[in-house]
């Protein structure tokens, strides 16, 4: 009975509302007197932790349990004991346990507040408008020591702030509203809302945040109290609110967490529960002896006894008001009633209660003093194991939270390689192997668990030997190719490049091996090394090899060529220097004395004797010098003659481009350097007399000596150029009767290539050809037919 009057008399009546308010830590360490030694009055990092003075400092606490930042007003008279005089940033943990301090920034402005965001980081806000942000938890500045500003130097400064999870608004001293909508940005893009239109003899009592989220507009509103009124200001205008409530003069302010209500004190010592759009009153109540205080928490115990007709309700209560108990002592009292009940209540499901029991024994642990983190269940229902999970190993509370981990079954991988990586950060002058042995008791509690970021974080930190060797132990379970994505490039960074080759390899993915390729090529052009160590790391992989093949023919042709060279393969080489020079002779320039034609045939010379130190290439050997040879003379031509017809023609045709033009000389030259036959000299010239129509020259041709080839060139020549007369002196000249007659038929010359088909045995065949040839002749076809039957008369008898 003593204890149920304890619990009793911890709740005051508000209204119609029973509330309570819980001391959850004391006395914080950092109000117990200061000791006496000077070695014990410092803290982590040097932070005076006796006597601190809230009233003094600028204070921020961070939301669901996070922890304290602070740091000393300076626009305060204070009088210092045994700390030092320059100002320092300090954090506690939510019990007062000091976690981390560093010295204030010199020769800034003068600090107007502190906040944390969402994200936990710290921000503070100096009063000219400028943005300081600092990384935890060593409350070192982030990124860099130069503030950002908000505002315009002409703003007159901070009059007033209001941070929420992600965001500030500032009320300038000119009156002016500006927000920044992500104060962790880079760049913040801060904005001025609407003008509030507040008079010079006004002065703005107290400001409030309605956030985006949960505005139509998206974008924050802002509430002004001044004088007997309220506003709301935000991008489109200003608007009047609750001036028909008469709530008067309003000195502080509070948005509810759903942004729906709102909280107000009033000059007159009434609090005010109002909606956020002022359409009523809620609640009011007259604050006599009460503290206004924004974190109040409501509980309420009913009456357990009346439980007769509805045992699982009684059950549930039981189990919720162990919920938002922090008293373990009352959690377990209420827990045994509530198995009490269970017992009588099959239909009750069991699996509340073991939730409950999970959900309190972790936050327990959390609420622990020397933990310091004092969540609610409904905040750490809304933060969610994971989250919170992170937030203990960002306090370096790796035991804890991998406790948590497997107690709720929760992927632990997270929690380890945080701590390896504080581990490592923590142990500069510890040996590589004695490190890697404790690391890797560690890591292996964790299956799968992959090394890529740990070892990261080790060359990072400079430790590359510690790198490598973890890189080393790399399960083979974790070989996926998220890992391998991450592993490649920490491989590059710490120059293991043949096993960052060989790992991308294995993945089969393209683009990896060529990015190992692509960074291994240009650390070879930036520390100008030769290429042959990269050459044979990948002449060793034929995937790597056969890639870097495929993209240096498009774009690498010399790196190729040294590829080749230098692994042997002499003919592909060749091959390339061919492929090069055929590149150059399409270009327009190529054949026009200009310097390109040097360079083409030098490579057709380099392609020859490449072929020529292989024995399976004679051939191309043979035909790549009698390339260059023919290019060089007919470069000569083409330079004698300023005639750019020559070159990238054939012998043949350059022969008869040179008779054709009159130069018979060149013509021999060309036809001694290349050993022409005699046979196909004669029907060159012949044929390039006959194409200039100089039948006086190719008839004088064929009285030189009996032609290698006989007469035929001759015919076929002047026949092709119309020219019946002149191909009327050769034809008789034809030994063969069926050469003869053909030629006549050609001509239309029946009769003579009848009496030339007569002579041949077997004519059957040949009269049929030249009847054919001349159908649109009836009478030649009729010569060939009595001829023919004449001539079958006779082979009869």
């Amino acid at each position: 009975m003593s204890s149920s009057v304890s619990v009793a008399a911890e709740w005051d009546l508000l209204s119609d509302r029973f509330y309570r308010r819980l001391t959850l830590y004391s006395p914080l360490p950092w109000s117990a007197p200061a000791p006496t030694s000077t070695a014990s009055s410092s803290g982590v990092g040097g932070a005076v932790i006796g006597r601190l003075d809230l009233s003094t400092h600028i204070v921020a606490a961070a939301p669901f349990g996070g922890p304290i930042a602070a740091v000393r007003d300076d626009s305060k008279i204070v009088q210092l004991h045994s700390e030092p005089s320059r100002r320092r940033l300090l954090l506690f943990s939510s019990s007062g346990h000091p976690i981390a301090s560093a010295p204030w920034p010199p020769m800034l402005p003068r600090l107007h507040s502190l906040a944390f965001s969402s994200s936990l980081s710290l921000v503070g806000l100096l009063s000219d408008g400028s943005l300081l942000r600092f990384r935890l938890p060593d409350l070192q500045p982030s990124p860099s020591s130069s503030p950002v500003p908000l505002l315009p130097p002409a703003s007159g400064g901070v009059a007033d702030a209001v941070f929420w999870g992600g965001g500030v608004a500032i009320l300038t001293e000119d009156n002016r509203v500006v927000v920044a909508t992500d104060i962790e940005a880079a760049d913040p893009h801060p904005r001025d809302l609407a003008d509030p239109g507040v008079g010079d003899e006004e002065h703005v009592l107290c400001m409030a945040v309605v956030e985006p989220q949960f505005v139509m507009s998206g974008s924050p509103e802002v509430l002004l109290a001044v004088g007997d009124r309220v506003i709301a200001v935000d991008e489109d205008g200003v608007q009047l609110l609750g001036e028909e409530l008469e709530i008067g003069p309003v000195q502080k302010m509070a948005v509810s967490p759903n942004g729906k209500l709102l909280a107000a004190f009033a000059h007159d010592g009434r609090l005010l529960v109002i909606p956020t759009d002022f359409s009523r009153i809620i609640f009011e109540y007259e604050c006599d002896k009460w503290d206004i205080n924004n974190n109040l928490h409501l509980q309420a115990y009913d009456n357990y006894q009346l439980i007769s007709s509805s045992l699982p309700e009684a059950i549930e209560a039981c189990i919720d008001a162990a919920g938002h108990e922090f008293d373990a002592s009352r959690q377990r009292a209420l827990l045994r009633a509530a198995t009490y009940g269970l017992a009588f209540c099959s239909r009750f499901p069991h699996e509340r209660f073991q939730e409950m029991c999970k959900m309190l024994r972790v936050l327990n642990a959390v609420r622990d003093p020397g933990i310091g983190m004092p969540l609610t269940i409904q905040q750490y229902k809304l933060l969610t194991a994971p989250v919170l999970i992170g937030r203990l190993i960002n306090a370096n509370q790796h035991l804890l939270a991998l406790r948590i981990s497997e107690y709720l079954n929760l992927n632990s991988e997270v929690v380890i390689m945080h701590w390896a990586c504080e581990k490592i950060t923590a142990s500069p002058t510890l040996p590589d192997t004695v490190l890697l042995e404790g690391l890797l008791d560690k890591l292996r509690l964790c299956k799968g668990i992959s090394y890529a970021a740990v070892a990261a974080h080790a060359d990072n930190c400079g430790r590359r030997r510690l790198a490598a060797m973890l890189v080393d132990h790399e399960s083979q379970s974790s070989k996926q190719a998220s890992f391998t994505f991450v592993l490649i490039p920490l491989l590059l960074s710490i120059d293991e490049q043949e096993k960052a080759l060989s790992k991308a390899i294995e993945s089969g993915d393209t683009d990896l091996v060529y990015l190992v390729l692509f960074h291994i090529w240009q650390k070879v052009a930036i520390e100008k090394k030769a290429h042959l160590d990269f050459f044979g790391v990948i002449n060793a992989r034929p995937v790597a090899r056969d890639l870097f093949m495929a993209y240096a023919r498009h774009s690498e042709h010399e790196a190729l060529k040294d590829f080749f060279l230098s692994t042997g393969r002499l003919q592909d080489a060749a091959f390339l220097l061919l492929k090069e020079s055929r590149e150059l002779e399409k270009n327009p320039m190529a054949s026009k004395g200009s310097p390109l034609h040097g360079p083409q045939v030098r490579l057709i010379e380099q392609a020859h004797r490449l072929f020529a130190e292989t024995k399976e290439h004679v051939f191309e050997s043979k035909a790549s010098e009698e390339h260059a040879k023919l290019l060089r003379s007919q470069h000569e031509l083409e330079v004698s003659t300023k005639q750019a017809i020559f070159v990238g023609s054939s012998v043949s045709d350059t022969i008869k481009t040179c008779i054709a033009m009159g130069n018979e000389r060149a013509a021999l030259k060309v036809k001694s350097e290349f050993k022409v036959p005699d046979k196909r000299w004669y029907w060159l010239k012949t044929c390039a007399l006959a194409t200039v129509g100089n039948w006086d020259a190719l008839e004088k041709f064929s009285k030189e000596k009996r032609p290698p080839g006989g007469y035929k060139p001759f015919v076929e020549a002047c026949i092709d150029a119309g020219q019946k007369t002149e191909a009327l002196k050769y034809i008789p000249k034809l030994p063969d009767p069926r050469e003869r007659s053909e030629a006549y038929a050609r001509m239309g010359m029946a009769k003579e290539a009848a009496e030339a088909a007569s002579q041949v045995k077997d004519s059957d065949e040949l009269f049929g050809r030249l009847k054919t040839t001349l159908a649109q002749n009836s009478a030649a076809a009729s010569i060939f037919d009595t001829l023919r039957d004449r001539l079958s008369f006779q082979g009869a008898y």
